[in-house]
C-alpha cells in the first residue's frame, strides 16, 4: 500500500471517529436539562470524588504489575518502563484515533528492555482476554448480590444483559483455549506459518511467518501457570479498584447504588470504551447514564453530571501524567502516531 493510500485511509478513519463522537455525544445531552446538570455538580461530594482518583490512580499500579507478569517469560520488564509505556500507551488511546496505543505500548516497551515488539503484543492480548474474564466474573458477583424486582422492566432489559455477558464469556474462554492450545504447541503454528509464507509472494511471506513466530513467543506466558496466574490474581484488585471507583464517585452525586451495582456500570462502560472513540468520549457517558438510568433510577441531571466527572476522573489525570512522560522522552504525539506506524508494518501487528 502506498504512502498516498495509507494517508487517505487514515483521514477516513479519523473523519468517521469525529463523526460518531459528536453523534454519541449529541445522544448523551439530548433534551438534559442544564440547570438539573450544574445542581448536581454544584452538590456533589469532594471527599469521595478524592477516594475516586486515588483508586484510578491504584488501577494503574495493578496495571504495570499484571504486565510484568505477563513479561516475565520473554524477558521480563523493569516496574519503570512498564509503568512509563503503560501511561504513555494510554494517552495516545485516549488523544489519537484507532487505540494507537495498544500498538505503540509493546513497541515502546520492546526497544527499551530489548524485546520482541510482536511477543510483547502479545501479551496486550492475554490482557485484554484476563480483563473480559474478570469483568464477566464481576458481573456474576453483581447478579448474586444485587437481584432486581420480579417482572420489572429492569429485569427484563438486564436479561438481555445476561445473555451478552454469556456469549461474551464463550468467547473470552474460547479465545484463551485457543491461545493456549498454540502456545502449548507452537509447532503446529510454525507449520501453518510455514505454509502460508510459501502461498504469498517472497518478502511478504517471510515477514508474516516472522510475525506468527515472534507472536508465539509472547504467548510463552500460556505455557508456564506461575505468571498466568498471577497476572490473573492481579486482574481482580485491578478491576475491583475500577469499581470502587466507580461506586464513590455515583455515591458523590448521591445516586442511590448498592457496592456491587458498580460490577454491571462496569460491564457497559467496558462496552462503551469499546466504541473507537478517543477516550470513550460520547459512549463512555452514554453507557454509563444509561445504566445508572435504567437499573438504578438515578434523574438524568445527576447521571449526566456524575458520567462527566468520573470519565475526567478516569481519562484526565492519566493523560496529564502521559504528556509529561512524552515530553521527557523527547517524543510528540504526531511522532508517536508515525512510530506505532512503523510498529504495525514492521511486526506485523495490523
Amino acid at each position: 500500500m502506498s504512502t498516498s493510500q495509507i494517508g487517505d485511509r487514515a483521514r477516513w478513519k479519523a473523519a468517521l471517529v469525529v463523526v460518531l463522537t459528536l453523534g454519541l455525544l449529541a445522544m448523551f445531552f439530548w433534551n438534559v436539562d442544564a440547570r438539573g446538570v450544574v445542581d448536581a455538580l454544584s452538590h456533589a461530594r469532594v471527599d469521595l470524588l478524592a477516594g475516586a482518583l486515588a483508586f484510578t490512580a491504584v488501577t494503574y499500579l495493578f496495571r504495570t504489575w499484571r504486565w510484568q507478569a505477563l513479561l516475565a517469560p520473554i524477558g521480563g520488564a523493569r516496574f519503570r518502563t512498564a509503568f512509563r509505556t503503560t501511561i504513555i500507551g494510554f494517552t495516545a488511546n485516549g488523544l489519537l484515533p484507532g487505540r494507537v496505543g495498544e500498538v505503540l505500548r509493546p513497541y515502546l516497551l520492546a526497544r527499551q528492555e530489548n524485546l520482541s515488539a510482536a511477543a510483547s503484543f502479545a501479551t496486550i492480548i492475554i490482557e485484554r482476554l484476563l480483563d473480559l474474564v474478570t469483568v464477566l466474573l464481576f458481573f456474576e458477583v453483581f447478579l448474586l448480590a444485587s437481584p432486581v424486582a420480579p417482572g420489572s422492566a429492569a429485569e427484563h432489559s438486564l436479561e438481555k444483559v445476561k445473555f451478552l455477558g454469556a456469549m461474551a464469556a464463550v468467547g473470552g474462554f474460547g479465545a484463551l483455549a485457543v491461545l493456549f492450545i498454540g502456545a502449548g504447541h507452537p509447532e503446529r503454528l510454525g507449520r501453518w506459518a510455514g505454509r502460508m509464507s510459501r502461498a504469498l509472494p517472497g518478502p511478504v511471506g517471510q515477514a508474516a511467518e516472522k510475525g506468527v513466530r515472534l507472536f508465539v513467543e509472547g504467548l510463552a506466558v500460556m505455557r508456564r501457570p506461575g505468571p498466568l496466574v498471577l497476572a490473573f490474581a492481579l486482574s481482580l484488585p485491578m478491576w475491583l479498584s475500577i469499581g470502587c471507583g466507580i461506586w464513590l464517585t455515583s455515591r458523590a452525586f448521591d445516586l442511590t447504588l448498592p457496592f456491587p451495582g458498580a460490577f454491571l456500570i462496569m460491564m457497559f462502560l467496558v462496552v462503551g470504551v469499546a466504541v473507537p472513540t478517543p477516550s470513550g468520549v460520547g459512549s463512555f457517558h452514554w453507557a454509563y447514564k444509561l445504566a445508572v438510568m435504567m437499573y438504578f433510577g438515578a434523574s438524568e441531571g445527576a447521571a449526566v453530571a456524575a458520567a462527566i466527572v468520573l470519565h475526567a476522573l478516569s481519562f484526565l489525570p492519566v493523560t496529564l501524567v502521559g504528556l509529561v512522560f512524552i515530553a521527557q522522552d523527547g517524543l510528540t504525539l504526531a511522532g508517536l502516531r508515525r512510530m506505532r506506524d512503523t510498529a504495525a508494518k514492521a511486526e506485523h501487528i495490523e
